[in-house]
């Protein structure tokens, strides 16, 4: 079977703009996420982790005009020109694809008062793959992943699997959302916010945070492109819907156990550390431990990111999975921000302080509106 190989990767995000800034700061245990006040998307003050805006247009304008594209645009090329240049991929081949994973894309411009000269066409997700596409010179149509908040996690399933068909030998994911008026007000509407940066697990969460990042990883079946001592492979991952609720996950975990279990029975590489999703919501957490537990994983060492960053949507599965490689890189478990007293029914083994071990393979896990569930096994070689 072909390997499949992290070549390189970047986060952009409230932590900072590269992926060396974001891990400094999630082994300090800094949080993004803080009290905002800004009338275009809420007429009250909110909390989420947003990026630094001044920042992220004095960066783009090194790249490009920053008035011909959208935020979301912007996070997204500042992150996806990084990653590549340390790759050093040949883009102009017919081996390589571009994958947008992301939930939302240009949401905003629907607001005629922020669409400007852009149009509210630029809402279209294909549009916005279409122009990453031509701004880079990626030689192929690009595709669009966008399946709620498992879209990181199944990008990288797909284009893992892509790499190992031989349908291509390079696959650049994407991830991206931005905090707007919609995301907010809906997330309102469901009355699942926190007013405080979320605590995910905890036995005092009261909801999640919200969040915007833009993460990119390379994927490659060269292993020399693969430039670490300890070389990341993607490995098997699988998806799956439990077509419980709308919105609700399955309260038995049904779909995410049989994610989790379907991935295991494809390897025999013991699992040593599982980034959850974790959202700090009471269902979600709830039905992780069942999930986690029924897969006979309780012991194994097991954070939640979202406390850092708060719920990215379709960046989350990149850049949690990034923090998770680079966690493997370091050999260093990362605490979960927020947490302090157990607050599942289900004990697993939450990692409330950092701490140094050998970690060789990581589960990433991620779940969804509609019942979507994905679990993906990360491993050196």
């Amino acid at each position: 079977m072909t390997d499949v190989y992290i070549v390189s990767d970047n986060i952009v995000s409230s932590l900072g703009f590269t992926t060396d800034e974001n891990m400094d700061l999630l082994r300090l245990g800094q949080t993004g996420i803080k009290q905002h006040h800004d009338d275009r998307i809420s007429p009250a003050p909110f909390w989420a982790s947003m990026v630094n805006s001044e920042i992220l247009a004095r960066r783009f304008a090194d790249i490009s005009d920053p008035p011909r594209y959208t935020y979301f645009e912007q996070m997204v090329i500042v992150s996806l020109r990084q990653a590549m240049v340390q790759a050093e991929l040949d883009l102009t081949t017919d081996r390589t694809l571009l994958i947008l994973s992301t939930t939302k894309g240009n949401i905003d411009v629907l607001n005629p008062n922020l669409a400007g000269e852009k149009g509210i066409e630029r809402a279209y997700l294909w549009q916005t793959a279409q122009l990453l596409q031509y701004f880079f010179g990626f030689r192929l149509k690009p595709m669009v992943v966008s399946n709620a908040c498992i879209s990181g996690v199944l990008a990288l399933i797909i284009g893992s699997r892509l790499i190992r068909a031989g349908e291509f030998d390079h696959v650049v994911i994407a991830g991206a959302d931005i905090v707007s008026e919609f995301v907010l007000s809906g997330f309102n509407s469901f009355m699942s916010l926190c007013t405080g940066p979320c605590k995910p697990f905890d036995k005092e969460r009261q909801g999640l945070s919200l969040g915007e990042a833009a993460g990119t990883i390379v994927l490659s079946n060269d292993k020399e492109l693969a430039n670490k001592k300890d070389k990341v492979v993607v490995g098997p991952g699988f998806s799956s819907n439990d077509a419980n609720h709308i919105s609700g996950p399955s309260r038995t975990g049904e779909g995410l156990y049989i994610a989790i279990k379907r991935t295991l029975q494809q390897t025999t590489q013991k699992v040593d550390y599982i980034s959850a999703h974790g959202t700090a919501t009471p269902y979600n957490d709830e039905m992780e431990s069942i999930a986690i537990s029924r897969a006979g994983l309780q012991d194994v060492p097991v954070n939640s990111l979202k406390g850092y960053w708060g719920h990215t949507l379709g960046a989350a599965g990149v850049i949690e999975a990034i923090a998770a490689v680079h966690s493997m890189y370091g050999n260093v478990l990362i605490k979960t921000v927020g947490y302090n007293t157990m607050g599942v029914t289900h004990p697993i083994n939450i990692i409330d302080k950092n701490r140094e071990t050998k970690i060789n393979t990581c589960l990433k896990i991620a779940s969804g509106f509609g019942g979507c569930n994905a679990s993906v096994l990360l491993y050196k070689k």
